[in-house]
């Protein structure tokens, strides 16, 4: 067994937590040029990293947390790299036990934000700093240059801030890295963004499923479909991986590859949170949350299994495609209701986020979170750019739907996308992402909801009240129980 004994005060920053994800950090933080603390709670990951890249950069392995510690200079900052939860929570007791004053701890896991905000007004008292730190982009990204989202308060930003930016990835010179805002900011944004990841996906998912099942391409083609995307709007690293996975062929059945991986899709929690939370904050995120039941009805194999047996007369017909420019024609209109709903998923998302900054008081740069995202991470994509720059040329965009760039885009794509969604409906395709999608455009367009037939049935039943068109701000309830039913105003 190893005695690493490092010297003391020597590391600019530590990572607690070299699995895949806390190695690769580390190896990316030392190649950049930083000294690096290492531990993990077995030596045996710490010697596996000193073994295989010591010659990377600058290591200072510790074989006891008091070594680690002592080695970091200071103020002394440790980014946290285990699984969320209980590990997390007891890594922190351990570190506030050895840190002091101006120190820095940063949890660089997908914790939820509240979380993130507890343990911030716990370490508050100690004079330790928190940081909440949203990483994207998987091992690769840690290795290679992620999207980095961190909170907390701005004082452990001007320590961290240089050693982030510099290891994150950067698009045309700007680092894909930046402040959020104060305590759980970080996590709810990364939060977020991974709610619009799992809408991005089940839309990707939806589109291939109607190009599939209802304009009847092999796989093989809808893979050349996708990638003949990259060249438009929706070039995304989503989509080039979507194309990559549909040209694989199994080996074992010499098959599609999509053929033979069950289809029940897994989820870590990221898309229920996003989901919760915009229930909570009473913000409309039909894509994400379609998304996300979308897996979980995926998963539910039993039930599955017992619709599809019962003696059900559908009345799904196919396409009905009579040439083959009528398929072409409707694979353009899929790509057009692709772009349409991935506009109104990331609306929404934006929608969330600018929502909790003003009820937390983060004051979140939106158009800097659509700049941070455009390398490193799993949604980056092209588009992101005309998000960054509707933002850059009105920071109070009500919606990213109420940006030229954006409104000129639905205008061109709604067409299509009603009839892809109607196509869908008539050919029993399910296609609830697109489905919900078009459904929160036309809610927003709308000069008049049904709303207000909800509310008289709220007043009748439950004395709910109402407001009237020619009285926003009175509160008015119906006797509906007394005869002649007369209106009367509440204080």
């Amino acid at each position: 067994m190893s005695d690493f004994t490092p010297p003391p005060s020597v590391a600019d920053i530590g990572v607690y937590g070299l699995g895949v994800m806390g190695t690769n950090l580390a190896r990316n933080l030392a190649r950049h040029g930083h000294d690096v603390a290492v531990f993990n709670r077995t030596l045996a990951r710490t010697e596996h990293l000193m073994a295989r890249y010591a010659d990377e950069g600058d290591f200072v392995p510790a074989a006891r947390l008091t070594d680690f510690v002592a080695s970091l200079r200071r103020p002394r900052v440790v980014i946290i790299m285990v699984q969320a939860g209980a590990a997390t929570e007891a890594v922190i007791d351990q570190l506030r036990e050895l840190l002091g004053p101006g120190d820095i701890i940063v949890d660089a896991g997908n914790t939820f934000y509240k979380d993130t905000q507890r343990r911030q007004a716990v370490l508050k008292d100690t004079g330790i700093h928190f940081v909440g730190m949203g990483v994207s982009g998987g091992e690769e990204g840690a290795l290679l240059g992620p999207s980095i989202m961190p909170g907390g308060t701005a004082e452990s930003y001007d320590r961290l801030g240089p050693m982030l930016e510099s290891i994150s990835a950067h698009v045309d010179g700007s680092p894909c890295c930046t402040y959020v805002g104060s305590d759980g900011a970080g996590h709810f944004v990364k939060m977020v963004h991974n709610g619009i990841e799992y809408a991005d996906m089940q839309l990707i998912a939806e589109a291939y499923d109607l190009l599939r099942h209802v304009a009847g391409l092999s796989v093989p083609l809808i893979a050349g479909v996708f990638r003949s995307w990259k060249d438009s709007e929706l070039d995304s690293y989503l989509v080039d991986i979507t194309a990559e996975v549909l040209d694989r062929v199994d080996p074992a059945t010499d098959e599609p590859f999509v053929d033979v991986v069950l289809d029940a899709a897994g989820q870590k929690g990221t898309g229920v949170w996003a989901t919760q939370t915009a229930l909570e904050l009473g913000v409309a995120v039909p894509a994400i949350a379609e998304a996300t039941f979308a897996r979980a009805a995926s998963s539910s194999t039993a039930i599955r299994a017992a619709v599809r047996g019962a003696d059900m007369n559908a009345g799904a017909g196919g396409s009905g495609f009579k040439s083959d420019e009528d398929r072409t024609a409707f694979i353009e209109s899929v790509k057009q209701a692709l772009y349409g709903s991935k506009i109104a998923a990331y609306a929404q998302g934006f929608d969330e986020i600018s929502t909790a900054s003003t009820k937390n008081d983060w004051n979140v740069d939106l158009g800097a979170m659509a700049r941070i995202w455009r390398g490193g991470c799993i949604i980056r994509a092209r588009f992101l750019d005309d998000i960054t720059r509707a933002y850059q040329e009105d920071p109070g965009l009500a919606s990213l739907l109420t940006a030229p760039v954006f409104t000129r885009a639905l205008e061109t794509a709604l067409p299509s996308w009603r009839k892809v969604v109607a196509t869908s409906a008539l050919a029993g395709v399910p296609a609830p992402a697109f489905a919900s999608s078009l459904a929160y455009v036309d809610q927003l367009r709308a000069p008049r909801l049904p709303a207000a037939l909800i509310q008289g049935q709220r007043d009748f039943f439950g004395s709910h009240t109402y407001h009237r068109t020619d009285d926003p701000r009175g509160v008015y309830h119906v006797l509906w129980a007394q005869d002649g039913r007369p209106e009367e105003k509440w204080d």
